[in-house]
């Protein structure tokens, strides 16, 4: 899945399994999987554990995988091609089917009851609204899933907590082009100008931003978006910086730190604008 180098492992001492990931070339995908899933902690939304990690002298991070026991992880393009007439399975980019609808429609036929459909349609917008605060733009089709387990003659499941946020603030760019950001008060051009892998029409060219999808969701579905801003509204801008502020100083220049503290400011403003 995906395109990252990446290698699967087990710890001796405990048994229990991680993925190594490679970072591409100049980019800080690496810091950016580790503060995403720290800024998750804090608000409270269910994620997968993440490190800081390196392998002979490459660095880069390790996520703990989450399908423990007998449990098996569908990713959200299988069950959309069994649940959506006519999706494509393999179509990773400009999958304009890839809407937020459509991943309800997903929830309902997964989880039979009404009240355990709306439980995880719950947890999934709180994903959107974490993808909005660190500007995500890659929650594609395999990007999220569901773990489901055979217990008792019968299926049981979840949606998996979520996981793969190399694609987050601003981790592809240059610090020259942090700089000039920064400078010219830019940064919340650079979030709206992100491009989202969740479209909110079948008849757009493009996925709207992260914060903008958040911005149509809680309008349309309030019951379900809205839950997530008490989360927010628990935290203090400053643990932003606390959380950058531990990824150690050969990881990740001044300029990354700044522009990834300014840019979830940024967005946790617009998203209190959201759910004012």
């Amino acid at each position: 899945m995906g395109t990252r180098k990446k290698f699967w492992y087990s710890k001796p001492n405990d048994e229990t399994n991680w993925l190594f990931k490679h970072p591409r070339p100049n980019t800080g995908e690496h810091w950016a999987e580790k503060i995403a899933a720290e800024v998750a902690f804090v608000i409270g939304i269910r994620h997968a554990n993440v490190e800081l990690a390196q392998f002979q002298e490459e660095r880069g991070s390790v996520t703990e995988s989450f399908a423990l026991g007998d449990g098996t992880l569908y990713h959200g393009n299988q069950m959309l091609e069994v649940t959506i007439e006519g999706y494509k399975l393999q179509r990773r980019f400009h999958q304009s089917s890839h809407t937020l609808a459509n991943i309800w429609k997903v929830m309902d036929s997964v989880f039979v009851k009404s009240e355990d459909a709306q439980e995880e349609k719950l947890i999934v917008a709180e994903y959107l609204v974490l993808d909005a605060l660190i500007g995500n733009t890659d929650r594609h089709h395999e990007n999220w899933g569901v773990l489901r387990w055979w217990v008792n003659d019968s299926w049981r499941g979840l949606v998996a907590p979520s996981y793969d946020h190399a694609s987050s603030l601003g981790r592809e760019l240059l610090d020259e082009r942090r700089n000039m950001l920064l400078t010219e008060n830019r940064v919340g051009d650079y979030a709206k100008r992100g491009r989202g892998a969740i479209y909110w029409s079948e008849n757009e060219r493009y996925g709207p931003s992260p914060l903008e999808l958040v911005r149509r969701a809680a309008d349309i579905y309030p019951e379900l978006f809205y839950p997530a801003s008490s989360k927010l509204a628990k935290i203090d801008e400053e643990v932003f910086s606390q959380i950058v502020n531990r990824i150690p100083s050969d990881w990740m220049t001044s300029s990354a730190r700044k522009f990834a503290v300014t840019l979830m400011r940024y967005n946790y403003e617009k998203l209190r604008e959201i759910f004012r």
